[in-house]
């Protein structure tokens, strides 16, 4: 009922102020007589025998029953619903909002490519190739690149053509002696993480270490919630894996034939890969492969249809995408295939997604209907 109107009928006031109580106690041969009180907007849905003299429970509508004999229900407790129409100014529960949790890569996604660091990365990976596994030197760039379009990273194509090296010894050779220091704080990504009111997470294939270190040297260290990295998905100690990830033995396939190009430089790994054949499997777990991410979502407790996924790689969005993430393209505005949104920068966010912002206003502003669910127990 409107604040400013008022309901004359004082027996109908009567039943709306006791509408307002968890317990009320009528005699049971007066209930025929508060069902008819109820005034047109307040409409009796239902009502349900909670305990009586019968072992089992009774239930009734009111529709069809709309009187009630008190020789059979002498000693029941009954429950009524209500549905009032014209009260105004109560709380509706809020809406759930659409995104529930971010999730980001972090190299050139968190960090512009232009800061040089993911070429000083490629430029050890290449040394790694050359002086560690030995792998003739006019080969090693286009191998390189090669291994890295399809596997997701240069270490899972190296895996896959049979190289046997240490996970930790390849990783300390490649970020160990990176310049971080051309890293430097960035307080307004800083301010828009701390500003978002959604959980925020890195999904990266980077090891942890170099997470860690290029996280601290941005300032965002404790802007996340959870980091999925190398280590998460590939453990080195299986007892520590899940049930999941012992029984499955996960493999990424790669599902095209190697062309004669690629054979080639194959051969000079002196691993024999025919033209024609499939591409050998690697038993690194990552980017953009699908059990990836659908490892990445069982870790991290996440929904993919409410979840926005932050990359500057187009392959891997488009797999976020197929498994139902939302899509946002890092480090360029020309949007493509299987990306919902493209920023220039990731500073961009706030112009490009504010609805992500408003989660924060949903939880803190009160939501009113003239709809509102009354539940009134009536003892008889």
């Amino acid at each position: 009922m409107n604040e400013g109107k008022k309901e004359r009928n004082p027996l109908r006031r009567c039943f709306l102020l006791l509408s307002h109580y968890e317990f009320c106690f009528f005699p049971a041969p007066l209930l025929p007589i508060i069902l008819s009180l109820a005034p047109p907007s307040i409409k009796a849905l239902s009502f349900v025998v909670v305990k009586s003299r019968f072992s089992l429970p009774l239930r009734f509508s009111v529709p069809k029953h709309p009187f009630v004999s008190s020789a059979i229900f002498s000693e029941v407790s009954i429950r009524l619903y209500f549905q009032n129409m014209d009260f105004e100014n109560k709380y509706q529960q809020a809406p759930e909002p659409k995104y529930e949790c971010l999730l980001f890569d972090l190299d050139d996604t968190l960090y512009p490519f232009s800061s040089g660091l993911s070429a000083r990365i490629t430029k050890n990976i290449q040394e790694y190739m050359l002086h560690k596994l030995h792998i003739e030197e006019s080969k090693v760039p286009e191998l390189c690149l090669s291994l890295y379009k399809d596997y997701g990273t240069t270490m899972a194509g190296l895996k896959a053509l049979g190289y046997n090296f240490d996970y930790d010894d390849c990783h300390g050779f490649v970020h160990g002696t990176l310049p971080y220091d051309i890293l430097k704080p960035d307080p307004v990504l800083r301010h828009l993480l701390q500003s978002l009111p959604i959980r925020k997470c890195i999904f990266t294939n980077a090891d942890k270490a170099h997470a860690a270190r290029a996280l601290a040297r941005l300032g965002l260290e404790d802007c996340f919630d959870g980091i999925v990295c190398f280590e998460t998905l590939n453990p080195t100690d299986k007892s520590t894996a899940s049930p999941d990830e012992k029984d499955s033995n996960l493999t990424c396939l790669q599902t095209r034939s190697v062309s004669r190009d690629e054979a080639s430089l194959f051969g000079a790994c002196s691993i024999d890969v025919d033209a024609g054949v499939m591409l050998p499997k690697t038993p690194v777990v990552c980017k953009p492969f699908e059990e990836a991410f659908e490892q990445a979502f069982k870790i991290l407790n996440i929904n993919p249809q409410r979840t926005v996924f932050f990359d500057d790689s187009v392959r891997n969005l488009q797999t976020g995408k197929q498994l139902g993430l939302h899509t946002v393209l890092v480090g360029t505005a020309h949007r493509t295939k299987g990306v919902d949104y493209a920023l220039e920068s990731i500073h961009n966010i706030r112009e490009a997604l504010p609805e992500l912002w408003e989660a924060d206003k949903n939880s803190e502003s009160v939501k009113y209907s003239g709809e509102v669910a009354i539940e009134t127990s009536v003892e008889a």
